[in-house]
């Protein structure tokens, strides 16, 4: 499926699901939706509500859409083949198209779900949402202009982006990007990370998205282990459960 059809059937599934829509993939308002979901698909926020006001006037919401206007024949094509599709599978539809499914909350109770949706939501928050966001934009940052970026997500290596110059390809600028759904919270660096930032120092910066909830903006520290954040050591200890027989 091609990312214009993921971003027609997210606005077909907001039409016809409203504000139940919104709290199946656990969102509070449409615009957090259109912001983490239209970046996380690498395209504009607005995208998704143009696609959704398409669709208003087939569905019985307070919303006249694009009332009068004849529909895209593209996007009627995936009307006619999704309009039918109950919310369990058309939310599921939509979570595949972030390697996510609505399987993972089968069985849970009513809070146990809404805590799912919450977990998927901020996943796409701190995950692609946040990534595509610096790639759009990214070219236009003094701190690395003239550069080439290469995405290092699928890596591990302890950051999410290399840049570097042609002449000096051994030389290379790291960035790790984090979101935030508010103005303001608490994001977590992970053990490789941190040592990466400690060690890469003013050649490693961390690039923060905020308020996806309203108009996404950033922030960025370069050499952050030693800048204004005040970063604490948090311990935690795992319990790994196993069950055992013997033959």
């Amino acid at each position: 499926m091609s990312a214009r059809q993921k971003l027609i059937l997210s606005g077909l599934y907001f039409s016809k699901f409203d504000a139940a829509g919104l709290k199946s993939l656990g969102f509070a308002s449409f615009a957090e939706a259109f912001n983490v979901i239209g970046y996380a698909l690498g395209a504009r926020p607005a995208s998704i509500k143009n696609y959704r006001d398409e669709f208003d006037p087939f569905f019985p919401n307070h919303r006249k859409g694009w009332h009068g206007r004849p529909i895209r024949e593209y996007c009627r094509e995936l009307y006619e083949h999704y309009k039918d599709l109950e919310q369990s599978d058309f939310t599921n539809l939509v979570r595949s198209f972030f390697g996510s499914t609505e399987s993972e909350t089968v069985g849970m109770s009513d809070a146990d779900q809404d805590d799912g949706n919450l977990v998927f939501m901020r996943r796409l928050v701190t995950g692609l949402a946040a990534e595509h966001y610096f790639e759009s934009i990214w070219q236009g940052l003094p701190e690395f202009r003239g550069l080439m970026l290469e995405n290092t997500t699928a890596f591990g290596c302890g950051y999410d982006f290399r840049l570097r110059s042609e002449p000096q390809p051994q030389s290379f600028l790291a960035v790790e990007v984090k979101g935030l759904m508010g103005p303001t919270g608490s994001l977590a660096m992970t053990p490789k990370e941190y040592g990466v930032a400690s060690a890469l120092k003013n050649r490693f910066f961390l690039f923060i998205v905020t308020n996806f909830r309203d108009v996404p903006c950033h922030t960025i520290y370069q050499d952050p282990v030693n800048s204004v954040l005040n970063f604490r050591k948090i311990e935690r200890v795992a319990v790994q459960v196993s069950w055992l027989t013997s033959i």
